[in-house]
């Protein structure tokens, strides 16, 4: 076993693309892992970090959901810790409670990639390029490992938002609980991203204010979500004992053990390990606490620079692709597009999906121009997204 589980480990590093050694000024070591939760960063055996969570009841995977060396962290990951606790099931952020009976046909074999895919509506619920996850997915069904869809309907995250927890009928809430209120930290972490919205910087919307509130309301009820099918799987009866329940979710619901773990405890899941994949270039200021362990990834070599961004959030809509969200200080602000557009087309292409979207611009080189034609208010307009030249 301890062979088996060492060859997973080198493969997980050559797939990382690990280099021997860290440069001079980063604290991190490429492809070494790092405990955290002790309030302090030190080195630690891969060995001994794997161990210790396939002991646990949930272990908490964190990703930024369109790096791919994230996913290939994550896929490393689960297989050996199935390695060590082959009794496993492995929950999603991606999918919606309603894809569940999706999930169980794949397991089962009975669906295609491509079906999986449409009949869990990923191009709608999710977005991000299903490339980046479809290794797992595969993982899962080679392995005849259960998977479990964790979210909810993005319509009742947006309710919640909009009207607070109160205000939405208990018919509309999907069997999710009322979450435990939040810690003074998170709470601070959450005005943060609620600053970066677009009424965020409304001088009347404070940290009491309703907006505010309904929007921490939204959070949690988020976090609470995920947390309820993690832990209604860790408690799953079975002749081989429990299970070893993974989480692939978004980092910012596993920092600092303030969002979906936060709420786990608060279900009597008492046992929760959190591991997030960190850039190896980065110092370690801020990361004592943020985890039980972080996996230091390696920077991108200069020759590969990282895709562009265009700071924005969309979604599918009966009437095309729409700009839910624009992210202050980037491309999208300076080029002039509104939360409320509809893309029309990219590059004289017309879009009719998201991933059209992420690829056009995740394509395109920097110094370039990117034209784009969108709706708005009636009118269609032209704009250009100026990509920034290579640094």
């Amino acid at each position: 076993m301890a062979r088996l589980l060492r060859q997973s480990l080198v493969l997980a590093a050559a797939a990382l693309g690990v280099w021997a050694s860290a440069q001079a000024n980063e604290c991190l070591t490429p492809g070494a892992w790092f405990a955290t939760e002790s309030g302090a960063v030190r080195p630690v055996k891969a060995d001994d970090v794997l161990a210790q969570m396939a002991r646990g009841q949930v272990v908490l995977l964190g990703e930024t959901h369109d790096d791919a060396d994230h996913h290939t962290w994550q896929l490393a990951t689960l297989g050996a810790l199935h390695l060590l606790r082959p009794r496993m099931v492995i929950g999603f952020e991606a999918f919606p409670r309603r894809g569940q009976p999706v999930l169980d046909k794949w397991i089962a074999g009975n669906l295609s990639e491509r079906q999986l895919l449409e009949q869990t509506d990923w191009e709608k619920v999710w977005g991000w390029p299903a490339d980046l996850y479809l290794p797992l997915f595969r993982f899962a069904r080679i392995n005849h490992i259960p998977l479990r869809a964790l979210n909810v309907n993005q319509a009742l995250i947006k309710a919640i938002s909009a009207e607070g927890w109160q205000a939405v009928p208990e018919s509309q809430k999907e069997g999710v609980t009322r979450p435990a209120a939040p810690s003074p930290a998170y709470l601070e972490d959450l005005f943060e991203v609620y600053k970066l919205h677009p009424d965020g910087d409304d001088p009347d919307k404070g940290r009491q204010s309703p907006s505010f509130l309904h929007f921490v309301d939204s959070q949690t009820t988020w976090d609470r979500a995920m947390a309820q099918g993690l832990a209604h799987a860790a408690r799953a009866p079975g002749d081989a004992g429990q299970p070893l329940v993974v989480g692939i979710l978004g980092s910012g619901h596993i920092r600092y053990g303030r969002g979906v773990a936060y709420q786990l405890r608060d279900l009597g899941i008492g046992s929760v390990g959190m591991l997030l994949p960190v850039a190896a270039n980065r110092d370690c200021a801020g990361l004592a606490g943020i985890a039980d362990a972080v996996f230091a990834v390696p920077k991108l070599p200069a020759s590969a620079p990282p895709p562009p961004r265009l700071g924005v959030r969309i979604e599918r809509t009966k009437d095309g692709i729409g700009i839910v969200e624009v992210v202050k200080g980037g491309l999208a602000e300076s080029t002039g597009l509104r939360a409320g557009d509809r893309i029309v087309s990219i590059a004289g292409t017309g879009i009719a999906r998201m991933s059209e979207v992420m690829s056009a611009v995740r394509a395109q080189p920097p110094g370039t121009w990117l034209p784009m034609r969108i709706r708005r208010d009636g009118r269609e307009l032209n704009l250009v997204v100026k990509f920034p030249p290579e640094r």
